[in-house]
């Protein structure tokens, strides 16, 4: 098997450059591309940058890239490459996913037939199987991609199975929950840090809030869940262990911190508390029902993150409108604050009745969405 490998994370469009920052920050030499940041590393990198990774969605592994305008070159490209160094012998290797776009090869299950059939083929050569006899597929699975963008075909494994959006720790979920990954994002993206408050108003399931203890104490966010690449007979146990145990080491309860979720439904209140206690984090976070309008505080240099309800997701366009200007008025009192809101109405400063210090576009799932951020006045505090 390969010692190197060239790898990629997936990052959702607008959070590439937040994923290139945490694999340096991790030690690593990144190029980033649009949805995607490659790097290099071994297995143990594998093992490390899936358990780490806050902001992105998966962990693949780049077999090969090669010209592809026809179904020939395809055929040919895949099965040059050295499979051997990954697939052993029994191994399931479904072609799980194609994709096609600004190419002459457009037609996606004949792409998953064919880059199938060359590996089938190449396989059978390697392992001294008759082409007329199928390969055995009972050992543990390699999901492969393959993307083919511009004639250019990029050849993929990945290592994650499910997206690393998905923790664990979420039993249930809201009505409209955003993703635990791109809830990281935005706290990486804001001007929070583990010494200031944090609130957020409209907390759901508690996702923000989860996700900035998880920070704060410096929890692996895949700690407690699975990975497709532990069940390969190539990626050592001891290597999985020894990552697993660093990943809890590294973890400080120590840290102070002064984290708030509030929402209006008693009942989300219950769901995120079980939600934190599942992450490890009873009683880290103070969970309680309130109405947005209430929110007050004398704490200052603090940072609202909300991902209040918006047109496509639970409310009427009456009563989006009001709660943004409700939220206007209840936060522009807290001067001190910064305030990160995630909506797609294109209408919110309007309604909010403050233009944004900043604004970035994101991507919620399918829906394109605004960041509007807002920076509070920054006051000394007393010692």
């Amino acid at each position: 098997m390969k010692e190197q490998f060239n790898l990629i994370a997936t990052a959702a469009a607008g959070l590439e450059a937040i994923v290139g920052r945490e694999l340096k920050d991790l030690g690593y030499q990144t190029q980033v591309e649009n949805g995607r940041v490659r790097f290099t590393g071994k297995a143990e990198d594998i093992i490390k940058t899936n358990l780490w990774l806050r902001a992105a969605d998966r962990i693949k592994i780049v077999v090969g890239e090669f010209p592809a305008h026809t179904f020939e070159e395809l055929f040919q490209g895949v099965f040059g490459l050295d499979w051997e160094n990954y697939l052993p012998l029994g191994a399931k290797f479904p072609i799980a996913k194609a994709k096609c776009v600004k190419s002459k090869l457009h037609n996606e299950p004949s792409v998953q037939a064919i880059s199938k059939k060359a590996v089938v083929k190449k396989l059978q050569k390697h392992f001294h199987r008759p082409e007329g006899v199928p390969l055995q597929e009972v050992g543990a699975e390699f999901k492969i991609e393959v993307s083919i963008l511009k004639d250019r075909a990029t050849v993929m494994i990945d290592t994650t199975g499910s997206s690393l959006f998905k923790r664990g720790y979420r039993t249930e979920k809201g009505g409209a929950p955003i993703k635990e990954n791109m809830a990281a994002a935005i706290l990486m993206l804001s001007n929070w840090y583990p010494d200031k408050p944090l609130i957020d108003p409209t907390c759901g399931s508690g996702t923000f809030c989860i996700e900035a203890a998880m920070i704060g104490q410096k929890r692996a966010p895949g700690l407690y869940r699975e990975f497709a690449y532990e069940a390969w007979p190539w990626m050592a146990n001891d290597l999985i262990a020894k990552a697993r145990q660093e990943a809890k080491d590294s973890i400080d309860e120590t840290v102070v911190l002064d984290i708030s979720g509030y929402d209006i439904d008693g009942r989300m209140i219950e769901i995120a508390k079980k939600n934190a206690e599942k992450a490890g984090l009873k009683n880290v976070i103070e969970f309680k029902q309130m109405r947005l309008q209430d929110l007050k505080t004398d704490k200052i240099n603090g940072v609202i993150i909300s991902n209040p309800p918006y047109g496509e997701r639970l409310l009427d366009d009456k009563a989006v409108d009001i709660l943004y200007n409700e939220m206007g008025k209840t936060f522009r009192p807290l001067k001190t604050w910064s305030k990160f809101i995630l909506t797609s109405d294109e209408g919110f400063e309007t309604k909010y009745q403050q233009v944004a210090d900043k604004k970035r576009k994101l991507y919620n799932g399918t829906l394109k969405v605004d960041l509007y951020q807002f920076f509070g006045e920054r006051v000394k505090r007393h010692a």
